[in-house]
């Protein structure tokens, strides 16, 4: 099986993440999910405002430049629009011409884009089970974008040990698929 690349996982991280929006009924925005404090809304508020943010921290802005402009309710009357937009313009800066050789600035200081872009896609993966799951869907996450992004993300587990970013990894049963351990990995009880 051929190794997934940054940028192809990126766009079916995102694709997952957008299939599974597109399929929130009108009552299920208040639904809890896997992250305990967030309702459906809460989860696609943060995944959307997490786009949104993509275009300028690769254009170079610094987190100074962006300010607070992405806070609060980023859904508006829209919450699939909302997610459509925003994630055609991060997948947009992510397929720029050289994006992945720059630097972009973070809450912790300057990381290669590169290492960006496959945060920003575990996080759409991840929470792309997280909503399936609170709806009640199987996982959007396919076996082998799940298999890559747990080699990309075994290294960084312990260093996001304590940053509040995914609970501890928790123990899931032998002979598991990827997707259930990926997100086992990252402090989810798998299905």
């Amino acid at each position: 099986m051929a190794r997934v690349d940054l940028l192809e996982a990126h766009g079916q991280a995102i694709r997952a993440f957008g299939e599974a929006v597109h399929a929130v009924g009108d009552s299920a925005w208040g639904r809890r999910t896997p992250c305990t404090a967030w309702t459906v809304r809460d989860l696609v508020n943060h995944l959307v405002a997490e786009q949104l943010w993509a275009p300028s921290l690769l254009a170079g802005a610094t987190l100074d430049d962006v300010g607070d402009r992405f806070d609060g309710d980023v859904l508006g009357e829209d919450p699939a629009g909302a997610w459509d937009a925003a994630a055609d313009g991060a997948r947009e800066a992510f397929l720029d011409d050289g994006v992945l050789e720059r630097t972009v600035h973070l809450s912790y200081g300057l990381v290669p884009a590169r290492e960006y872009g496959w945060q920003m896609t575990i996080d759409a993966a991840v929470h792309s089970w997280d909503l399936a799951t609170a709806l009640g869907l199987p996982s959007p996450v396919t076996e082998p974008l799940a298999e890559r992004l747990i080699d990309v993300v075994r290294p960084w587990v312990d260093e996001w040990q304590g940053l509040g970013l995914f609970d501890p990894p928790v123990a899931v049963r032998r002979g598991a698929g990827s997707t259930a351990r990926l997100v086992g990995l990252l402090g989810r009880r798998p299905r």
